[in-house]
């Protein structure tokens, strides 16, 4: 049996590393952009998530285990993405200054073999202390923020702005290795 990350996400390897060495990546090529969100944040990243594996899957070797996993931070039922600039970055930082969002992580586990599928979802409360304008200015000056789902990822330097966690840390990373690591015992 071989086990496929379709991921290109450096985080999500390092994560993975923690449930078997022995897996191998493949990056998706499906467009995430062809999925409309349809206000409810767990079945878009499920949806997201089925359909990076399913890419995965056509050209996977016949013994496959294949992942696909997708995260989103959402605010008031708003998908925060990725910003496409800084000042957008500064607005969804702003927005989650002081408050509560989510971190929702879809995965989809699917066997080759005997096309078993399995997607679930892992939904994180996240509090964010205030934050000042200098504050804000200062992380947004690293340029840690372009390629994280809400501006920010927990394990660089916007760690400091976590004032509470309810669910798992690991989620918030991008993969929620509890969850995966039991999906991955039924297969």
């Amino acid at each position: 049996m071989k086990i496929v990350l379709a991921s290109s996400s450096p985080r999500r390897k390092e994560l993975m590393n923690k449930i078997t060495s022995e897996f191998e990546i493949v990056v998706s090529n499906f467009n995430e952009e062809t999925v409309e969100f349809n206000g409810n944040p767990c079945e878009y990243v499920i949806e997201l998530s089925k359909r990076k594996a399913k890419e995965v899957l056509k050209a996977a070797p016949a013994d496959s285990i294949i992942i696909g996993a997708d995260t989103v931070v959402a605010q008031n039922n708003m998908i925060l993405g990725k910003p496409k600039s800084r000042e957008e970055a500064y607005n969804m930082l702003q927005s989650l200054s002081d408050s509560w969002h989510e971190v929702f992580t879809g995965v989809t586990v699917i066997s080759k073999n005997s096309l078993k599928e399995e997607s679930q979802c892992t939904a994180t409360r996240v509090k964010f202390s205030p934050l000042t304008e200098e504050e804000i200015s200062a992380y947004l000056d690293s340029e840690d923020y372009m390629s994280f789902a809400g501006a920010y990822g927990i394990q660089g330097a916007a760690g400091i702005f976590v004032e509470q966690i309810i669910g798992d840390y690991y989620n918030i990373v991008g993969l929620p290795i509890n969850k995966l690591n039991c999906m991955l015992k039924t297969f």
